[in-house]
């Protein structure tokens, strides 16, 4: 039991104590199992997407299949303790029961066998990572009985193969690959290239086969009896929450650990009946572009999971209007039903069991990040919803992804074949062909394309490692597709002119060429093109646009553009979070403008002291007399000041913090090591550079074990006199300068790695005489504001007290994070954070998103101190947490006022600010 308390603790949920059985103790009022007319759409916590949704079609009066749902705490329970709740069977069996009355027949029975699916159901949408089972009751007793129910044997047969095949490798973990060459070397023995041309006797023989595969893999039967079959899927499906693949997944896509999935057990309705039967999955809008139309696959004679799996090649939904015109219009109208219902873009799976239209699931689908903005803004236009619940339907990752290059479609390029565009974007790589290749290459700096026939479950981690994914089979609605689109990767669908051969690595178009595992191919998602080679790409036309290069209101501007425009407006409207740049030059304060900053909240002084002036500084440091050092900072004021000229002028009446200079000084001079081998060099030549021996002697003198937590930020300012006077002066009289020439520089100092008030007290101290004598100088009035950077615990416990000498807190996140962890970044992620990831101990890396319970508890602490102590304190942060879309909402919620990042996140930021407003207000409200 320990081990399940200390499993149900790495995962966040509440373990059984060690002295409760679950199976005696779970309270008698607790129910685990629905019927689909007992729930609705807002019980995704309990029934899992997909059992709301079929509840809530249900509820809607559409035609779906009856069943129930297992709830997901039946699985919280199961995977705390590895045994069903003691009432879950008793509970199943009552159902079960009543599903039987409904349809008039028994789960299994020998003459007319009621089949169920048993179909996994998370809170939120984790498409092909965990399992199902289809025609779950056949059995060597049934399945004639089911041939003479339906009056076609194939069909029997067929729903009996895939029961296995299914079921062997979900439930009995028999390798999948054993059935499907088994099903090849019966098409080869036939001499046909599909599933669909084996008749009754083939596949009966494939039965025999399968069960041998079973048999021989697993030391036991098949099981013929339903019921077992049925608890075994369910315990499957249950088991698979935890598989490597969901798991993986789930950290990709940030979905907690802890909320296990539903189950839901569905009255089988078959669309492998005939060509008046079929399967297939439609889009209200599509998912790539978000234009509205028909989108969608279709599959005659075929059950659901060969649409999904990509298999074969699917047709498109429009074309269900000329093969079965009565379901297509039932279909078009459902559909019409649902998107103004959800308000949304809705995924529905159907299944067409001659001439009969059955709906098996529905959910807010997926879609590409352009798709995302368009959509949000045709539902706004249509009223469907207003503008602070379209700013909820995007976020930043999808900004994001809007703002990487495209090809260059103007440039020389080879085509090499084409397919369907499933998920929009530039992507360039060398081709493989399996996803271990993919990940090792990945691993080793390489950027690749993985190529399959069709990609599965199991090739989750290739997709990741991979720049992009190219498959020669399936559609906008297979595996690779969908998984594609979730993750913003690059996807080409069903390149069908492209032969696929994953065991000799390599790709053969139809004129013959061919592309073999490390050559490199570039796939475009917004077009469906493959090229070989590199293809050049060019800017975003939503980089442009926030560049100032394309106006969103112009007649030719890009429809998404349009769409991006409009929700950064409201974005922009209703944030409270000011967003500045990380910029420390003008070129960057430039742009960073250009795409909407507020100002400057770091300026990182350091890096103005490298190139040519890297020599000056090692004079400061080599500076034996006071005289010396006078004249080494002499040399670096006017060259500072010019610096700070150029920023204010760039961001002239917006706040410009310029951080004193921070990184130890060793980093300024030569590695101890190659200089220790030079000097020994010359010394045996006897020719030794007296430079080089004082330097040496200065480099060993500054050499620290751990110079991150050694003679750096306001430690050097106390140590080496004049260093901070001469920076305060360079900023006052660049600001002097600027005001005498009509401008409103608003410069503000910050000092770094402050630990105690009395470090800010004695810099402040220093750093107001000097403004003074500017002022008088210049015979001006500065309105200069001086701060520190909270970046070390001390600071953050002692902030009440640092508050008392500073006018603003800028939260260096970066080094808070490694101080509070015990983290070398430079380190730590390359060395065991994959590690840390794998486990669970992280669900993200705290140097991405803000660790909100150790590092966030202490900004919520400092700030508060802060401003207990000092009520206009202003506080911001200007880690690189400032431009990540998850710890701006924990900023908004901590109260900063303003948040700080590179120039290319600030639109990032904008948004996300934006929709931490808008959710504070909706929370409110409510």
């Amino acid at each position: 039991m320990f081990l399940a308390v200390r499993a149900a603790r790495r995962r966040g949920v509440s373990a059984v104590p060690e002295t409760q059985d679950p199976h005696v103790t779970q309270p008698s009022s607790v129910k685990f199992v629905y019927d689909f007319t007992e729930g609705n759409k807002e019980l995704k916590d309990l029934l899992g997407g997909k059992g709301a949704n079929l509840a809530e079609m249900t509820n809607l009066g559409l035609p779906v299949p009856p069943g129930f749902t297992i709830t997901t705490e039946a699985c919280k329970v199961y995977l705390e303790s590895g045994t069903e709740p003691a009432a879950l069977r008793a509970e199943v069996s009552e159902h079960l029961d009543a599903l039987e009355q409904q349809m008039g027949k028994k789960l299994g029975q020998a003459d007319d066998p009621l089949l169920v699916s048993v179909r996994s159901g998370a809170k939120f949408s984790m498409p092909g990572m965990m399992d199902t089972v289809l025609n779950i009751g056949l059995s060597d007793a049934s399945v004639s009985g089911l041939a003479a129910q339906a009056g076609d044997e194939r069909f029997a047969w067929d729903s009996y193969r895939r029961l296995i095949q299914m079921f062997g490798k979900t439930v009995l973990g028999v390798d999948g690959e054993l059935f499907e060459e088994a099903l090849e070397e019966a098409k080869q023995a036939k001499g046909v290239r599909v599933d669909i041309e084996l008749d009754a006797a083939d596949l009966k023989s494939l039965v025999a086969h399968f069960k041998d595969i079973v048999s021989k893999e697993t030391g036991r039967d098949f099981p013929q009896e339903p019921r077992e079959q049925m608890d075994l899927a369910v315990r499957a499906v249950f088991d698979s929450w935890n598989t490597d693949r969901a798991k993986l997944y789930r950290r990709q896509e940030r979905i907690p650990g802890d909320l296990g999935t539903a189950v839901n057990v569905c009255s089988m309705v078959f669309g492998n009946l005939g060509p008046d039967s079929g399967t297939g999955v439609a889009f209200t809008r599509d998912p790539a572009s978000g234009h509205q139309g028909v989108y969608g696959d279709y599959l005659q004679n075929a059950q659901g999971e060969d649409v999904v799996a990509g298999i074969r090649n699917t047709v498109p939904l429009a074309d269900l209007e000329n093969i079965d015109k009565a379901s297509y219009d039932e279909l078009m109208q459902i559909m019409e039903t649902l998107e103004t219902h959800y308000k949304d873009l809705c995924d529905i799976e159907f299944t067409i069991e001659r001439g009969k239209l059955w709906m098996l699931q529905t959910r807010v689908g997926k879609r590409t990040a352009g798709a995302a903005f368009r959509i949000a803004t045709q539902l706004v236009d249509q009223g469907l919803i207003d503008e602070a619940e379209a700013l909820q339907r995007v976020n930043g990752a999808q900004l994001a992804q809007l703002m990487f290059p495209r090809f260059d479609l103007g440039a020389k390029s080879e085509t090499i074949g084409r397919g369907i565009a499933a998920s929009p974007g530039a992507a360039v790589g060398k081709a493989v062909f399996d996803s271990y290749t993919a990940v090792k290459w990945s691993r080793s700096g390489e950027k690749v394309i993985l190529i399959r026939r069709e990609t599965n479950p199991d090739d989750l981690n290739g997709m990741i490692a991979a720049e992009g994914i190219l498959t020669s089979r399936g559609g906008k609605t297979s595996h690779a597709a969908v998984v594609a689109r979730g993750m913003g990767k690059t996807c080409v669908c069903g390149a069908e002119e492209l032969e696929v051969d994953t065991k000799a690595r390599r790709m053969t178009t139809q004129e013959g060429t061919v592309i073999e595992e490390g050559d490199v191919v570039s796939i475009d998602g917004s077009t469906g093109k493959v090229y070989a080679g590199e293809v050049p790409v060019v800017p975003s036309p939503v980089v442009e646009y926030f560049e100032g290069r394309m106006h969103a209101g112009a007649e030719d501007a890009d429809e998404l553009v349009k769409a991006v425009h409009r929700i950064m407006a409201y974005a922009d409207r209703v944030r409270r979070l000011r967003v500045r740049a990380n910029a420390d030059n003008a070129e960057d304060a430039a742009r960073a403008r250009r795409f909407g900053a507020q100002g400057i909240g770091l300026c990182r002084t350091e890096h103005m002291f490298l190139g040519e002036r890297r020599e000056m500084v090692e004079r400061l440091i080599l500076a034996d007399t006071e005289t010396d050092r006078d004249a080494a900072l002499s040399q670096l004021l006017p060259l500072q000041r010019a610096d700070f000229i150029e920023l204010f002028e760039s961001m002239d009446g917006l706040p410009v913090t310029v951080r004193l200079l921070d990184p130890p000084l060793h980093e300024f001079l030569p590695d101890i090591t190659e200089l220790s081998v030079r000097v020994a060099l010359a010394e045996a030549r006897k020719d030794a550079n007296e430079n080089d021996l004082r330097l040496l002697q200065a480099v060993h003198k500054l050499h620290e074990q751990n110079p991150m937590l050694g003679l750096r930020g306001v430690r050097l300012g106390l140590v080496i006199p004049g260093l901070f006077a001469m920076q305060v002066r360079a900023i006052a009289e660049a600001a002097a300068e600027r005001k005498n020439a009509k401008g409103d520089p608003r410069a503000e100092i910050m000092i770094p790695l402050v630990g105690t008030v009395q470090e800010l007290e004695i810099v402040r101290e220093e750093a107001e005489q000097v403004i003074a004598e500017v002022e008088k100088a210049h015979g001006v009035s500065l309105k200069l504001t001086l701060g520190t950077m909270i970046e070390l615990p001390r600071a953050a416990l002692t902030a009440g007290q640092i508050a008392e000498s500073a006018d603003f807190f800028s939260f260096g996140t970066n080094d808070l994070t490694q101080t509070v962890w015990g983290f070398s970044r430079d380190d730590v992620e390359a060395s065991f954070f994959t590690a840390y990831l794998e486990k669970g101990i992280f669900g993200v890396s705290p140097f991405e998103t803000i660790d909100k319970d150790g590092v966030g508890s202490l900004v919520r602490n400092a700030a508060a101190a802060g401003r207990a102590t000092r009520p206009d304190l202003k506080l911001g942060v200007c880690g690189e947490h400032g431009g990540d879309p998850e710890s701006v909402h924990f900023f908004h919620e901590a109260g900063l006022d303003y948040v700080s990042c590179s120039p290319f996140r600030i639109p990032v930021a904008r948004l996300e600010a934006g929709r931490a407003a808008a959710e504070s207000k909706g929370s409110d409200s409510r």
